[in-house]
């Protein structure tokens, strides 16, 4: 175990590695530079100059990534190019609402996805497995946004029944915050819990047709009673598969859904500097989004280990 956990940590520093240089180069490919959108189109070649020797911008790109890279390693993760102002603390501030909105929405769309798409399996062959097929199916054309938007028409504007955005840590008022969530969070967790359904369906329905779960009921246990004891720790491996993979799309639709409900989280800041072309706040949020999705990947591959035993061997057999 300890030479795989070695392995995976290797990976995740690598693509990491990677995925950085990535970021800054694309964003150097860009037109236009630092100096320019900090300044203005008219300032005088003297002062661009200037600027650039102070911020840096005119050393080779290689003393630029490292010094980039090592700052942000550092938690230092920069100044705003409009505003001078620093990074690091604005963006920890809207990470911590973000991540809130996709915890809460991983846990919304789970609650939701693994007993439908139980009963999805163990009834599809009759009426009430189809129904809930059919409904993820819908579920998955309909995007988070557009959830949003419908339940922003509903809930709030033609029944008053919760805000229609806003933001209220909880720290300051644990009802407010609630209110403020319930809708954002059901956006986020609706949609991929039909996506989840449909997998865990899938996955079941697998399990199910396997040799070792006829033998448990040979032996006198329940259909029921042989899925919960042998069936689901079996099913639950290419499940964690697609909820790390949902984990970190749920990050992308947080930005779409924060927009919708006026939440300040790390995806409105990052369609914000993007509009105010603050290449280094982009290139900073960009990273730290990067790394979430990576450390994800990294978490699932632990589970991985500890779920089947038998990736354990084979990597100990390497």
């Amino acid at each position: 175990m300890r030479r795989q956990l070695a392995w995976l940590a290797g990976q995740l520093a690598t693509t990491l590695l990677v995925a950085s240089l990535a970021v800054f180069l694309l964003l150097r490919v860009l037109p236009g530079d630092g100096a320019t959108v900090a300044l203005g189109i008219h300032a005088s070649p003297e002062a661009l100059a200037a600027w650039r020797a102070t911020h840096g911008t005119d050393r080779p790109l290689l003393v630029q990534y490292a010094s980039w890279l090592g700052n942000f390693l550092r938690g230092d993760m920069g100044h705003s190019l409009i505003t001078g102002e620093n990074l690091t603390p604005l963006i920890l501030d809207r990470l911590q609402v973000t991540l809130t909105l996709v915890g809460l929405g991983l846990v919304v769309a789970l609650l939701i996805a693994i007993p439908l798409g139980v009963l999805a399996a163990v009834n599809h062959r009759n009426w009430f497995g189809v129904t809930i097929a059919g409904a993820s199916q819908l579920g998955v054309a309909v995007p988070n946004f557009l959830v949003g938007v419908l339940l922003v028409s509903l809930v709030s504007v033609r029944l008053g029944w919760l805000p229609a955005g806003g933001w209220t840590p909880p720290g300051v008022s644990l009802t407010g915050f609630l209110r403020q969530v319930t809708l954002p969070v059901l956006a986020l967790g609706v949609v991929q819990a039909a996506i989840i359904t449909r997998y865990v369906r899938s996955a079941v329905i697998e399990v199910m047709r396997e040799n070792y779960l006829r033998t448990a009921r040979a032996g006198g246990l329940t259909r029921h009673r042989a899925l919960v004891r042998h069936g689901l720790r079996n099913a639950a491996i290419p499940i964690v598969t697609v909820i790390g993979v949902q984990a970190a799309g749920l990050l992308i639709g947080a930005v779409v859904v924060e927009r919708v409900f006026v939440i300040p989280g790390l995806g409105s800041l990052l369609v914000d500097t993007v509009e105010r072309r603050d290449l280094a706040a982009v290139q900073s949020i960009v990273l730290v989004l990067v790394a979430l999705v990576v450390v994800i990947n990294f978490a699932v591959d632990l589970l991985y280990a500890l779920l089947d035993p038998r990736l354990r061997l084979a990597k100990a057999a390497l």
